[in-house]
């Protein structure tokens, strides 16, 4: 029993030393080019900070940044609430959109390599200079504003919305649904990491597990959720942390691009400082509570 024991340990010993070094290159580069302008940013957030010829000062004022984001600037309380909101429901999307996606991706059939390469062609495409591209790009302008001229602004969301309004059935709710609707290529750019760990996971699950089930007369759907949401809830809790962070770090958030406007237009570091921070603790905090929560439905298995 004790040599049972004792390799298991050397086992899970050599796992984490493998995950140390493979996490190492991240570690080092946070620690050589992240970590001073990280605390200098935050010592900035205390102070007013003027630019002269060739030299910064910096005068410690307490939390007048602080008050100045949240009681003085019009904007920034709202962007701020918009954005967490936006956050929460696409964040969502994203999550059920890229497991039932990867689901798919799981069966077996013809061109299935391809169909994933498609999934993942997004990530690509969203990387360095072709984002520029895309977001400058005329011939898809062009063709956006054909596509609407050729189906004389009808829209079935908004049809369909219409509907449910004059039934009385429509909410706050069906319009955030509709609004992810009508965004749904947002939805499938930014899935297409999720959808590849949604689908390392399934693959590792035995396919006797599913054999030993349909014996026992168990249904697909039944299958679903005995067998292949506890084999992959600890991925949930994965893509779940990395999807709003992600979304955190999107060119059209409306906070980051505010906080770009108080920097580099406005020049006040302090009180972009100060914004950089409000906002990088409450995704903080909502990650740790969202979390949390989710870590208690994770089934862990050796």
């Amino acid at each position: 029993m004790s040599k049972q024991t004792n390799k298991l340990a050397g086992l899970q010993k050599r796992k984490a030393v493998s995950g140390y070094f493979f996490i190492s290159p991240f570690i080092i580069g946070f620690l050589v080019f992240m970590v001073k302008p990280l605390f200098e940013s935050f010592y900035m957030s205390f102070c007013e900070v003027n630019l002269a010829a060739g030299q910064v000062t910096k005068t410690i004022n307490g939390i007048t940044n602080y008050i100045f984001a949240f009681r003085v600037d019009p904007e920034y309380t709202r962007l701020l609430v918009e954005e967490i909101s936006r956050m929460i429901v696409y964040s969502l999307a994203i999550i059920v959109f890229s497991f039932f996606v990867s689901l798919i991706l799981n069966q077996k059939f013809k061109g299935r390599a391809l169909v994933r390469a498609i999934f993942f062609l997004p990530v690509i495409l969203s990387s360095g200079v072709i984002v520029g591209l895309e977001e400058n790009n005329q011939l898809m302008s062009q063709l956006a504003q054909t596509i609407e001229q050729s189906s004389s602004g009808i829209s079935v969301t908004g049809a369909l919305e219409s509907i449910l309004r004059t039934a009385g059935v429509g909410t706050r709710a069906y319009e955030k649904v509709f609004e992810v609707i009508d965004n749904i290529y947002d939805v499938a750019l930014a899935s297409g990491i999720q959808i590849i760990i949604f689908l390392s996971g399934l693959q590792t699950i035995s396919s006797s597990m599913y054999e030993a089930a349909d014996i026992e007369g168990c249904t697909k759907w039944e299958s679903l959720w005995k067998i292949t949401f506890p084999m992959i809830s600890s991925l949930f809790l994965v893509n779940w942390i990395y999807t709003v962070v992600d979304f955190c770090m999107r060119s059209d958030n409306g906070v980051i691009t505010k906080i770009q406007k108080v920097m580099i237009d406005q020049q006040q570091y302090g009180n972009a400082s100060a914004m950089s921070w409000i906002y990088f603790v409450i995704v903080l905090a909502f990650v740790g509570v969202t979390s949390f929560f989710i870590s208690k439905r994770v089934y862990y298995y050796d």
